[in-house]
């Protein structure tokens, strides 16, 4: 057998060094960045599975449960609502009209550890939402709340949190870490339907209502914490 030359040495050798950098990488991930924002999730066999699309691209189908959940979260880690209803349960005393839809409405509003203030949120809540068959997810929950959004990025769900948007959490708290325990909603069959004229503005392909929603913002698009890494990323380069 011919000795190795050099060269040939070196390149060994290099892809040693590589294929060592590269286990490291996968063995010991950089600590991911946490924000605090609402999540977007479909319920999918009984179990919350976060939405791999914008609310603004994702159109629901009849019989479907949409969740939203306001939480500290980085890319690792999700938190979804901690409640599930069925579409049964939520819409049973909903009518079914010609040209909607009915989707069920779950909001998790989270806990006193994921508020910047410490304040205590609003009680989780769900109701049953009847919408466009064109609807989007973005046009279920602002029908069944009131929406405040600031750049395309939903900042409050009925008023909650009172301030700041997806701002990065560093260091988390203990609390905020801590392991989520299921609650239980109480009995909550009251749907919400979309007036006349945000059904015509649906039918006509207008993702929200009125001016401010008219922006066709994109909620947390692609994957558990993207638009919130895209808004850090953007105040970097500021």
């Amino acid at each position: 057998m011919k000795p190795s030359s050099p060269a040939r040495m070196l390149r060994a050798g290099v892809i040693v060094v590589l294929v060592t950098l590269a286990a490291g990488v996968v063995a010991a991930p950089a600590q991911a960045a946490a924000f605090r924002y609402w999540g977007y999730y479909h319920l999918t066999n009984g179990a919350w599975a976060f939405s791999q699309t914008g609310a603004g691209q994702t159109v629901p189908a009849d019989g479907s449960v949409e969740g939203w959940r306001f939480a500290v979260a980085d890319a690792s880690s999700t938190r979804p609502p901690r409640a599930t209803q069925t579409f049964d349960t939520l819409c049973v005393g909903t009518p079914i009209k010609a040209a909607s839809k009915r989707v069920g409405l779950v909001i998790d509003y989270g806990r006193r550890a994921d508020s910047a203030s410490g304040a205590q949120p609003p009680a989780a809540r769900a109701t049953c939402v009847s919408v466009p068959v064109k609807a989007t997810g973005s046009d279920v929950l602002a029908v069944g709340s009131t929406l405040f959004l600031d750049k395309g990025l939903i900042c409050a769900v009925d008023g909650w949190p009172a301030k700041g948007c997806g701002e990065k959490v560093d260091p988390v708290p203990a609390a905020a870490a801590s392991p989520d325990t299921g609650i239980t909603l109480a009995d909550q069959n009251v749907s919400a339907a979309a007036s006349p004229a945000a059904r015509s503005e649906v039918d006509d392909s207008m993702s929200w209502r009125g001016p401010a929603l008219a922006a066709g913002a994109v909620v947390l698009i692609v994957a558990l914490g993207f638009a919130a890494w895209r808004r850090s990323r953007d105040a970097t380069a500021d």
